[in-house]
């Protein structure tokens, strides 16, 4: 048997989690009476970790922890931010995946100097519109949430290049999505996608784009003019036809198979003849049919 992935691996960490939280009833009051003396300083940054400690809440402490740059609270059983995150105001990197979150405070824009944040596989439906606030932001992971949209605020975020939102309930790309001009990488797998809007075009520094898992009828022609493309995954969906100027997206460069391979990732489609008949010639021979004589 191959090596377990790791949604397999982040799955059994969260059931190991939740077995010992009722097992020693979380953590108790007092246990984090030196919260301070386990903050480290590492590459120059203030880091804090308490991930996998069972915790159902953060410790009152912890929010007097003004300079931290750094926190991991992974892995835990949280189901609610207090108010008092909005004072790590030094925080760079914001680690809250693999909780039982179902929204996060509006205080989260506070953190004028959050440059990460991961809040996926948790129970999130909404996102706060003053997240905006943090102009700095540069990645960002929803993934595995139950979110159907984002608020049309977001748009502020230019500096973001990283977005992921696979796994969630979005049935039409959030048009904030389209403003955030300085996106290298979006996932938007497994959702409810039926068609990607002509503003893609507006991304013109996407380099990878992954809809596989979706409902998407068609690709708008506006696709073809991202000629930084390097990975384009639209596999598992309901395509029966490709643009005529697939051909522009020279950095594809081949027909790709394994997920994490650059290239076209196309071939789970219904596509109707002869284009099917073409993808056996690889991408070249998809062009070559495509490209006007």
């Amino acid at each position: 048997m191959g090596a377990k992935s790791s949604k397999d691996f982040a799955n059994e960490e969260l059931s190991r989690r939740t077995t010992m939280t009722k097992r020693t009833g979380g953590v108790r009051e007092g246990s984090f009476s030196s919260i301070r003396k386990q903050a480290t300083t590492h590459f120059g940054y203030s880091i804090l970790s308490l991930a996998m400690r069972g915790l159902a809440e953060a410790p009152d402490e912890l929010w007097e922890l003004t300079e931290l740059e750094k926190l991991n609270l992974s892995l835990n059983c949280l189901s609610a931010l207090p108010p008092s995150v909005g004072a790590l105001e030094n925080l760079v990197v914001l680690n809250l995946w693999g909780n039982q979150l179902a929204s996060l405070p509006p205080e989260i824009g506070l953190l004028k100097n959050l440059r990460v944040l991961f809040a996926y596989r948790n129970r999130l439906s909404e996102v706060p519109a003053e997240l905006s606030a943090c102009t700095k932001l540069e990645v960002l992971s929803l993934a595995n949430n139950e979110i159907a949209g984002l608020p049309g605020s977001l748009s502020a975020l230019r500096r973001l290049t990283k977005l992921n939102l696979s796994h969630n309930r979005i049935m039409h790309i959030p048009a904030c999505v389209y403003g955030m001009k300085g996106l290298v990488f979006l996932h938007l797998a497994c959702n409810r996608l039926e068609n990607i809007a002509d503003q893609i075009q507006d991304l013109v520094n996407l380099k990878i784009l992954i809809v596989e898992g979706n409902r998407i009828h068609a690709l708008p022609k506006t696709l073809c003019s991202l000629t930084s493309l390097e990975l384009l995954n639209v596999d598992f969906n309901d395509l029966q036809s490709v643009p005529m100027e697939m051909y522009l997206l020279r950095r594809l460069e081949k027909l790709a198979c394994h997920p994490l391979d650059k290239g076209l990732h196309i071939v789970h489609n219904p596509l109707l003849k002869p284009i099917k008949e073409v993808l056996h010639g690889g991408l070249s021979a998809l062009y070559t049919y495509l490209k006007p004589a």
